[in-house]
């Protein structure tokens, strides 16, 4: 996120006790809100090599939909799948 200053407390609390997490989803909302296909299929290979399950990698997608709205995440998680080949449950 741009300004963390603009951001609500919460957030800002959880980026200080999470920033891995919080740098990954944000890093990946981003990507998944502008329909980059290919920016996702590279992230969900990234996660995957740093020890992330597919399991854990469409959680952090599906965490996302309040954020960048369900159609984004379903497309999303469609890619996901691309590189996982799970297909969910």
């Amino acid at each position: 996120m741009s300004s963390n200053k603009r951001m609500p407390k919460n957030y800002r609390s959880m980026a200080r006790q999470y920033p891995q997490f919080m740098a990954a989803l944000d890093a990946l909302g981003e990507a998944a809100a502008i329909r980059s296909e290919g920016a996702v299929h590279s992230h969900t290979r990234r996660a995957l090599a740093a020890g992330a399950t597919p399991e854990e990698v469409q959680h952090a997608v599906i965490a996302a939909t309040s954020t960048i709205g369900f159609p984004n995440v379903m497309a999303a998680l469609s890619w996901v799948s691309d590189v996982t080949g799970a297909t969910g449950r």
